[in-house]
This record gives C-alpha cells, structure tokens and sequence, in this order.
C-alpha cells in the first residue's frame, strides 16, 4: 500500500513513518503543501494521511486542489483542530475520514486499511477484457492470467487506475521504481514496450503521447464513442 504521509511535526512524521513502513506499508513523507500537491499529482498513492497546518499551502486548500484534480484517492485528515466545525468542514472538502490527534497508530493503520478496502471495493480495476483480482494480485485477461514481472504489473495498476486518461512517464516511472529511485526514465519505455505484448488480444490500447505519456484505452468504449 503506496501512503503519502503530510505531516510539518518531523518528529511525527519519522516516528510514524518507522512503525507503518514496520508493518508493510510504503510511505512517502512531505512537510510542505505545495510539494505535496506536486506529489500527489505527479504520483498514484493508494491513500493520504493528511494534516490540516501545513506551509505553502494549508491542508484544506491542498485537498481541495486534489479533488479539483478529479482525484479519488483516499484521505484521512489528522489534526490537532478539534472543533466540531472544522473537521465537517474537511469532511465537505473532500476528506473520508477525520482522526483528532493524539491518535493511537494502530488505529490511524486501521483506518488506513478499511478506507483502502472500501475505495477498491467500489472502483474495481478493469479496462476492456483486462481485470485486476484484488484478493490475489493477479491480472486476467478475459479468463486467462497474465503472466507479468512485477514491474509489468505496477505499471499496469498505476496506467488503469488512470484508464483513459493521460499519465506521464515521471508518474509511472515513480509507481514502478519508488518515489526516490535514481534511474533512467527510459526504463519506462522499456517496460511499456513489453507490456504491450502481453496486452496483445485485450480488446485495450496503451497508446505513446509524444510529450504528455501514456494512455490506457478500452478499444470498445472508444469505437462506441467514434
């Protein structure tokens, strides 16, 4: 599970870190809300942890600049703001869950997890005959697993997450190799270049946007559509 800690508290924020990266989670920390927008934006997190008093931007300005983006990514605000008031507020922002600090961790991992379920349950991954099974990780096309590198297969998830939209080559190289990794970026293209063998007969195209990236289209829709 790919998290995108925001949290100003260092302290905090490593202390959190150390016990949730413990426990299998992948986190990516920011103190600042315009970096964090650019990650959010530039990255496919599986959820956000996310604190209300923040620089740059505060985190209700952040969130709702997600949300504009069209975002669905799951977000849990925690604050020390207690009001009442303020957590509706993040709420009506676009948050899907509100933890007051102090907060106990395995709690806030709790949380994290039911709101990563439940965000999966309802948007099931697919585009044309091409499906991620959830429980095992396995990606079918039509009834036939896809037999995929695991670099192949976070490449896959990360472009149908995004079915039909664009998603740039730093967005995917980030998905696949990790936030902070120091490589090529043409290892995207080498890996898109395989994937698209293996997608032969799945009724989908990854098409190359020169200058923009890489799309993921279910060929059927886009025939209704034309």
């Amino acid at each position: 599970m790919d998290v995108l800690l925001i949290e100003d508290d260092l302290d905090l924020s490593q202390a959190l870190s150390q016990v949730l990266r413990s426990r299998g989670l992948d986190l990516v920390c920011c103190a600042d809300g315009l970096e964090a927008l650019a990650l959010a934006r530039r990255h496919v997190f599986d959820a956000i942890v996310l604190d209300l008093s923040l620089p740059g931007i505060d985190g209700l300005e952040l969130l709702q600049r997600i949300r504009a983006d069209g975002s669905t990514v799951p977000v849990l605000i925690v604050t020390a703001r207690a009001a009442i008031g303020e957590r509706v507020q993040g709420l009506n922002t676009g948050a899907d869950d509100y933890l007051p600090k102090p907060f106990d961790v395995e709690e806030l991992e709790a949380r994290l997890r039911a709101l990563v379920r439940r965000s999966q349950g309802e948007e099931e991954l697919h585009c044309g005959t091409l499906r991620l099974d959830r429980a095992s990780g396995v990606f079918f096309k039509g009834t036939r697993p896809l037999e995929l590198s695991p670099r192949e297969a976070s490449l896959l998830k990360a472009l149908m997450k995004k079915k039909g939209q664009a998603v740039s080559k730093d967005a995917l190289y980030d998905a696949v190799f990790g936030e902070h990794s120091a490589g090529d970026l043409d290892a995207v293209e080498v890996l898109v270049h395989r994937l698209r063998k293996r997608l032969v007969g799945g009724s989908v195209e990854l098409m190359t946007l020169r200058g923009v990236g890489y799309l993921l289209i279910d060929e059927a829709v886009m025939a209704r559509v034309n």
